[in-house]
């Protein structure tokens, strides 16, 4: 730009040239080597006001001698960042739905700089407006969060903007709660079934099903009558996979109660039957709840087993995940603390077991409220 005319201003120089004005900033020695970073604009308003940013950024310390990207470039960066970090397949992949069907379409070609509030929530609302869901919106947003709060670490923005959007709020559902005569009905369909220890466990103690399906004899303790949460079972990639629990929360020491303990010692008894009739087609993975070889149990087979039992005990719509928030609510009825419950889930916050379980709580308050009446009054 020799030879062009420079004017000086409280910001900085800037340079006059045949089709508009630039300006340059200073960034010191790098790599050995001289850096500057140049900025462009039609008018000399816009060229002062674009230097006056970038000076704003390297106050804020964003690292201006970064090689530009995309947002769809850093995306891509980020997601082999989280594969090192140990992210489980499962979650890496749900991660890339998001982007390849939701976020790159839409914003992976602007510069990752240049990413605005407005940008974001547009694609919040367009996401919204073209019905997919409340939560899966959600996910977006906490997805575009993670990843610039990462790149905001490294100094490639200056800030986070999706921190400035609010995601779209959640109706929670009411959810159907299961009775205690209804319980009693289904444990009376699920008696003497090859699968009923799997259930009853689901019922009493909890666990989700890929924990069901992930639980080894050597995680059990029948004499102390405790279980411990190591591994869980997912379908990564068309095929089944175990893999640690998600959680430090998730992974758990839980009591048993006594009943369960006795359906779980009978079925390791009809499980030794199955391992003699299978002979050496049997494959060993110490599981509890195996298929008749040993193997995992497949969860689309699991389920079309459970939707016979819930149809013959007359509630059809009751999932096997259902059995697990049966389970909390009946220890809430029964005066267990939320704290207790939260632990037994593997839920990461008790915020999360004080909404889900609200509908259990104006019982719980109107039972202490009585019981200590009657002692004041007798």
């Amino acid at each position: 730009m020799s030879g062009n005319r420079r004017r000086s201003h409280g910001e900085g120089s800037v340079f006059k040239y045949r089709d508009g004005f630039a300006a340059v900033i200073d960034l010191g020695w790098v790599g050995g080597k001289r850096r500057r970073k140049w900025v462009y604009g039609k008018t000399e308003r816009e060229t002062l006001g674009k230097l006056a940013d970038l000076r704003r950024r390297q106050e804020q310390g964003q690292d201006l001698t970064a090689a530009p990207r995309t947002l769809g470039e850093w995306l891509d960066e980020w997601l082999r960042m989280k594969e090192r970090d140990g992210t489980r397949p499962l979650t890496l992949r749900g991660y890339r739905v998001l982007i390849e069907n939701h976020i790159r379409p839409a914003l992976g070609k602007v510069a990752l700089d240049k990413l605005s509030p407005t940008m974001v929530r547009r694609l919040l609302t367009d996401k919204t407006d073209q019905g997919l869901s409340a939560t899966t919106v959600r996910h977006v947003h906490g997805l575009i969060r993670n990843a610039l709060g990462d790149a905001e670490r490294e100094e490639l923005v200056h800030r986070n903007v999706a921190r400035a959007v609010r995601p779209p709020s959640m109706k929670r559902p009411e959810r159907r709660a299961l009775t205690v005569e209804e319980a009693r009905r289904l444990l009376g369909v699920l008696k003497g079934h090859r699968l009923e220890a799997l259930y009853v466990t689901a019922l009493t103690v909890g666990l989700r099903r890929g924990e069901l399906l992930g639980l080894r004899w050597h995680d059990i303790d029948l004499d102390a009558g405790t279980l411990t949460v190591r591994q869980t079972v997912h379908r990564v990639d068309g095929r089944l996979e175990f893999a640690e629990p998600k959680t430090d929360r998730s992974r758990r020491t839980v009591p048993v109660p006594p009943p369960t303990i006795e359906l779980l010692r009978t079925h390791r008894r009809r499980q030794v039957a199955d391992r003699l009739a299978a002979g050496e087609r049997w494959q060993d993975h110490g599981l509890v709840f195996a298929s008749r070889v040993g193997t995992p149990i497949e969860p689309d087979n699991l389920d079309r087993s459970w939707h016979v039992l819930r149809a013959n005990a007359g509630l059809d719509w009751l999932r096997i995940h259902d059995l697990r928030h049966a389970c909390a609510t009946f220890l809430l009825a029964s005066g267990a603390s939320p704290r207790t419950v939260m632990k037994m889930l593997g839920h990461s916050q008790i915020g999360l077991t004080m909404n889900t379980y609200a509908h259990v709580l104006p019982e719980i308050e109107r039972a202490a409220v009585d019981a200590a009446t009657e002692h004041l009054f007798g």
